[in-house]
């Protein structure tokens, strides 16, 4: 499978600490209180796994987007 890089959107301000189980993934936080998880070179499997992570901790997913630029 091809990896991509990817740009995930939540809502509030996330502590690294609540995400430290995505190593190798950056985390941003914007100024309109979304936190930013960026990860470059995720296949398909490690996307979902991320995103089962985000549900689980009951986060509101914003947006996922792929980005050529990133990979």
């Amino acid at each position: 499978m091809d990896a991509s890089a990817y740009v995930i959107r939540i809502k509030g301000h996330w502590d690294r600490r609540r995400f430290a189980w995505c190593a190798g993934l950056q985390i941003e936080h914007t100024h309109v209180g979304e936190t930013v998880i960026t990860g470059a070179a995720l296949d398909q499997a490690a996307l979902h796994a991320i995103l089962a992570r985000i549900r689980n901790l009951g986060v509101e997913l914003i947006a996922v987007q792929r980005r050529e630029d990133l990979s």
